[in-house]
């Protein structure tokens, strides 16, 4: 169970509006509705007796059934005509939820107004039903047998892409798949595994540096934090997709960094039963980077890229490390140790510097790295920070158009003296909690080469109670669909040519 073993729905168009053999049909529209609105939905009259019944207000969903042999349920959904992507995926969600209670294995899915709202409003919907396809991991003794979405037709759909969105929907469940599974079963020797099949599988090239090889090249911030776990096993892996016709030795354009921490237990600093219960989760960030580098494979991007995944846990034991304790990285900053629940960071800075000698053109890491960041924004964005101004509209617009929001915060030089060591290069973290967030990034900022574009991602959305938008799991697998907009649509390129 390493890996998800269910099919993804098969996704048709049409352009027929017929809805007569599907079980639950889907449709969101503008307020105000246009009159060519209803005649765009199959039993037009219907959906319009519906929308009659009372005022609509947007992220309204209303219901009934069409009069046909099947009795099809739909599903009306209201939106501003410029709603961001944030609200239509949110929207999309609740409809989807709305269709659970029918247990539907067909859906039809309808955008409708004019063009470039329907595109949108088809995209949510899409997006939300392939969420909503996909059932994370369990191990009950005996599985109840669910009726799951099979087939999924795109109503009076005509030339849209869906590539884009079928790799992304697939790139943020893999990412919540291993995010949910138990640390007994995704341990370190289980991560490689299930990195190797996923290498296989989408030709990419897999390097694994065990602790021996970290400990040649000098990643002992790294080692410090594995120190503690009672076996072996922790290490980097390091994967490489490269497009066709491209050399296998190339350079890699961006390089995904991923924190791994399979279970966090706060080492030495030890952590409360309640802020420990759910430290599987800690890898979210290694399974965001991954799950992005596997949908860059399956979409053929044109772009050649690496992921490095920091994966192993912060345990408590005779040979943990301690506070006060002083290593060295492995680009020869040496840290002194504060806290041995900051240990995100410990991992990280080798992991970047590793990284970062392979001179990749742009470096995007992601990590659930701080509480600080939660306590600033709630689960419902996360936090960014890059050391190039120019990349800061970028970031944004990706946070924005993807649906999955992100907050720039500072990244200023002089909060670097809250970080002063009088017997080492630096502090691992300040003995305060405030602004942690910063602080941090500024740490992990001295093992990014200076030269290098570099945007860090501290997710403080990898889960969230409820859900978030159209992800209805408290494992949101938030950041693939940010990282596949910013790289594939947000004209990178140029933005680091400014960045220098």
């Amino acid at each position: 169970m390493l890996l998800p073993s269910s099919r993804a729905p098969t996704v048709v168009h049409t352009r027929s509006r017929n809805a007569d053999e599907l079980d639950v049909v889907l449709a969101i529209v503008a307020l105000p509705p246009a009159a060519a609105s209803w005649r765009q939905l199959p039993h037009g009259s219907r959906w319009r007796e519906l929308h009659a019944r009372a005022a609509a207000r947007p992220g309204t969903v209303r219901s009934t059934l069409l009069g046909n042999r099947r009795h099809t349920l739909a599903i009306l959904g209201y939106l501003k005509s410029d709603a961001s992507a944030f609200e239509r995926l949110s929207l999309a969600g609740r409809m989807l939820k709305e269709a659970g209670a029918r247990n539907p294995q067909s859906v039809g899915l309808l955008g409708t107004g004019e063009q470039g709202f329907a595109k949108s409003a088809l995209e949510a919907l899409l997006a939300a039903t392939l969420t909503r396809a996909f059932a994370l991991p369990t191990f009950k003794a005996q599985e109840r047998a669910e009726r799951r979405i099979r087939r999924v037709v795109l109503l009076g759909s005509s030339g849209f892409d869906v590539h884009h969105e079928l790799a992304s929907a697939r790139g943020t469940n893999l990412a919540r798949w291993l995010t949910a599974l138990p640390p007994n079963v995704l341990d370190a020797a289980g991560y490689r595994d299930a990195l190797t099949r996923l290498a296989r599988e989408h030709s990419l090239q897999l390097r694994w540096l065990d602790e021996s090889a970290l400990r040649r090249a000098g990643a002992h911030a790294f080692l410090a934090v594995a120190a503690g776990n009672g076996e072996g096993g922790a290490g980097i892996a390091h994967l490489k997709y490269r497009p066709a016709a491209t050399p296998a030795s190339a350079r890699a354009a961006v390089a995904l960094i991923g924190k791994g921490i399979l279970f966090d237990t706060g080492g030495v600093n030890l952590k409360t039963h309640r802020s420990m219960l759910d430290m599987h989760t800690d890898m979210a960030g290694s399974a965001v980077a991954l799950a992005t580098l596997v949908a860059l494979a399956q979409l053929r991007a044109p772009l050649a890229a690496d992921a490095w995944l920091a994966i192993t846990e912060n345990r408590i034991g005779p040979r943990a490390y301690k506070p006060q304790e002083v290593v060295r990285a492995a680009n020869g900053v040496t840290i002194q140790v504060i806290h041995t629940d900051a240990e995100g960071r410990m991992v990280l800075a080798d992991t970047l510097a590793l990284a970062g000698r392979t001179r990749p053109r742009f470096m995007l890491d992601f990590a659930t790295l701080t509480g600080a960041c939660v306590y600033a924004l709630t689960e419902r964005m996360s936090g960014v920070f890059t050391n190039r101004p120019a990349l800061v509209p970028k970031l944004l617009a990706a946070g924005q158009l993807s649906g999955e929001r992100v907050w720039n915060f500072p990244f200023e030089e002089d909060y670097d003296a809250d970080l002063e060591s009088k017997v080492a290069d630096i502090v691992q973290c300040a003995l305060e909690g405030k602004g942690d967030h910063i602080l941090a990034t500024r740490f992990l900022a001295r093992f990014v080469p200076k030269d290098i574009p570099w945007a860090h991602v501290d997710l403080a959305s990898a889960t969230r109670g409820g859900g978030l938008a159209h992800v209805t799991t408290d494992v949101t697998g938030f950041g693939v669909r940010f990282a596949l907009e910013l790289l594939l649509r947000q004209d990178l390129a140029a933005a680091l040519g400014a960045a220098g």
